[in-house]
């Protein structure tokens, strides 16, 4: 696949003998003294006189160890040059440019008189791994990264407040259910941005299916290498669609963890770049206050959050987040009906990419009026408690009043219809204007005799063609059963040496041990990226125990409990079943049941019988490439209450099980 170099010599690498003889053996030491008295040295622990030594020796002014320390914890990746130029890339734009914000972060924070501290803990993208074994890590990463975070803040036990700093799909969650364990902190969130969308270019949800649509003839070779190339219009920032990045950018905002009008800036923008040094004032100013993240981190934040999440029409991985960062925060987290009853609340109210009905990219959201302009609406609508303190150290409600008579708001809309000739009310949209342009709720909680435990589809992303005037989608066809997604993916694609049988309009996609326990929880983006911009892939259904993208649209069921490993009837389906489907977008109900077998309908006691009597998929397994960490990560999730709790380590659980685990085998010795 890729072309390889010819190898270094040896010499080269075994190295001179000059840089030896040029070496010291000493050095000089920094000049001064550090500010010790007696009670210091005989008080305090030896760590933290090591520290100052350690601050010097870094080349930190003996003269400026006395003010207040900070950590600034980011998600950075790659190695710029000072022009900006890659010297090492970085897995994303994502996190290529934020160091930009923790250096403007750090200089305000030094300019006040305070100590910064920068560590890093770096993330994966997940349409990188698309498709590849290295999406078996991006889920599990979440825990891991978010327990190094929490641990790079814990081992600086001087400091006295944390920025955290990311963007994307599993860093900005993972950076979320950090700040949310050390609560006892002030603590802000620097949402990272997003890219520009390329004039004339595909977005970046897009051209994630130029191989598809070329397998099956859409696109020639040179507008596929073309529009490959042009799909970000600038270095830095998440993708430009309301996809699990741009998602969590606006719940860390609805959270109260952001800045208001952060989430979805542009990066590398004047705007964007303004972020670093306001989120570092607001840092000292919580601290001034007294306001701890647990002040922030609210019950009512909690369900704030999960109204902007509606009104939005946010990512479906956000059901595993906001309840991970409950968890985290000591709250309690959400159940399947309270996320049923905040979206009955509200019908989204915002038209973004993937959405629709125009698919407007997020940095237009943004200039709209980003999160404070969908929370004036949820205001009006009498839904929000404008009484939680936010990283402004004031009140959400004192927040909007500044904000819907602000020159910042002024500027931003105006900026948008001048520059983009779109008008912002059609972009975010009060929720009388939303019904009429037909916006419904975002998510629905499936049930049936394939997901007795529930599922969930994002059904404000449904193909308004395939929608009744009833506002049901229904759908009944045969399943197509993949144990592997990359026989699903040539499938779809129609490719030589696929299966014999391409996947065509009518068919239900069905692809199992793709849950925790087979990979991970992959997300299964290429397929539903292809099946978008396939002119008949919104006639095709998927369901799945593994999960979707943010940018996934149409009739794409996860999140399916049990998991096929885990004993769940979805992985006793066969190739040529009758599958039916059901989401009333209106009542916020749906079904997913088998209702036949070998193409012939059964009544629901057959069906019932069939599924209890037949044997799982006789090639289901969990993937033979499945890292022995993410087997881990599988079961300590799984004793924790599994997907439905977030995906979470819950110590006290994880203890008891074990506990009981070794008792038996005590008693079984």
């Amino acid at each position: 696949m890729h072309a390889k170099l010819d190898p270094p010599s040896l010499d080269s690498v075994l190295g001179s003998a000059s840089a030896v003889a040029r070496g010291r053996l000493a050095g000089e030491g920094p000049a001064g003294r550090l500010p010790l008295t007696p009670d210091r040295l005989r008080e305090e622990p030896s760590g933290n006189l090591f520290g100052l030594t350690q601050n010097v020796g870094m080349g930190w002014s003996p003269a400026a160890l006395e003010g207040p320390q900070y950590v600034i914890v980011s998600t950075h990746g790659g190695l710029r040059s000072e022009d900006g130029s890659p010297v090492a890339l970085g897995y994303h734009t994502g996190h290529w440019e934020i160091g930009l914000l923790v250096r403007a972060a750090a200089e305000t924070l030094r300019a006040a008189g305070a100590i910064p501290f920068a560590a890093y803990c770096s993330d994966p993208c997940d349409g990188r791994t698309q498709g590849t074994t290295g999406m078996f890590d991006s889920l599990p990463y979440r825990n891991d990264a978010a327990v190094v975070m929490r641990r790079l803040i814990r081992s600086l036990p001087t400091a006295s407040g944390v920025i955290g700093v990311a963007t994307c799909d599993k860093g900005l969650p993972a950076t979320m259910l950090a700040l949310a364990g050390c609560r006892d902190l002030p603590g802000v969130i620097v949402p990272g941005g997003v890219t520009l969308p390329a004039v004339g270019g595909e977005d970046a949800g897009q051209v994630q299916s130029l191989g598809a649509r070329f397998a099956r003839d859409l696109v020639s070779l040179d507008y596929a290498a073309t529009m490959g190339c042009r799909a970000c219009g600038s270095a830095g920032g998440g993708c430009q669609f309301l996809g699990t990045a741009a998602t969590s950018q606006v719940v860390a905002e609805g959270l109260g963890l952001a800045l208001p009008h952060s989430a979805l800036a542009p990066s590398g923008e004047p705007v964007w770049l303004e972020l670093g040094r306001r989120s570092a004032l607001a840092l000292l100013r919580l601290d001034a206050l007294g306001v701890a993240l647990k002040g922030i981190l609210t019950q009512h934040a909690l369900e704030n959050a999960m109204l902007v999440h509606a009104a939005f029409g946010g990512s479906t991985n956000l059901l595993l987040h906001i309840p991970a960062i409950a968890h985290a925060a000591g709250l309690r987290p959400p159940t399947v009906e309270d996320w049923i009853h905040v979206n009955r609340a509200t019908p989204r109210l915002v038209d973004a990419l993937p959405n629709g009905p125009r698919g407007h990219p997020t940095v237009q959201v943004f200039m709209a009026g980003g999160v404070p302009e969908v929370m004036l609406h949820l205001r009006r609508m009498g839904l929000l408690h404008g009484d939680v303190l936010t990283a402004t150290g004031d009140t959400l409600d004192a927040t909007l009043d500044w904000w819907a008579t602000s020159d910042r708001r002024r500027e931003a809309r105006a900026r948008l219809a001048a520059a983009a000739a779109v008008a912002p009310d059609d972009v975010i949209m009060g929720p009388d204007a939303a019904r009429r342009a037909g916006l419904t709720s975002t998510v629905v909680f499936p049930v049936g005799n394939l997901a007795p435990e529930g599922a969930v589809i994002k059904a404000t992303a449904l193909d308004p063609s395939v929608v009744g005037d009833d506002q049901v989608y229904r759908h009944r066809g045969p399943a197509r059963v993949f144990v592997d997604e990359r026989d699903a993916i040539r499938a779809v694609k129609g490719v030589a040496g696929g299966p014999d049988r391409p996947i065509c309009a009518g068919d239900v996609i069905v692809l199992i041990g793709t849950g925790p326990s087979g990979t991970g929880m992959q997300e299964t983006a290429q397929i539903t990226t292809a099946l978008r911009y396939l002119p008949w892939g919104k006639h095709v259904a998927l369901l799945t125990d593994g999960r979707f993208s943010g940018f996934s649209s149409g009739a794409c069921v996860g999140h399916i409990g049990p998991e096929a490993l885990a004993g769940g009837p979805i992985g006793r389906v066969r190739d040529d079943d009758l599958i039916e489907i059901v989401i009333d977008r209106g009542r916020l109900t749906g079904s997913v049941d088998l209702v036949g077998a070998a193409g012939q309908a059964l009544d629901a006691d057959a069906c019932a019988a069939l599924l209890e009597q037949r044997s799982a998929h006789p090639a289901l397994a969990p993937h033979a490439a499945l890292p022995a960490d993410t087997r881990l990560w599988a079961a300590l999730q799984r004793a924790s209450g599994g997907t439905w709790a977030g995906c979470v380590y819950d110590v006290d659980r994880i203890v008891a099980t074990l506990e009981a685990g070794l008792n038996l085998t005590k008693e079984a010795t």
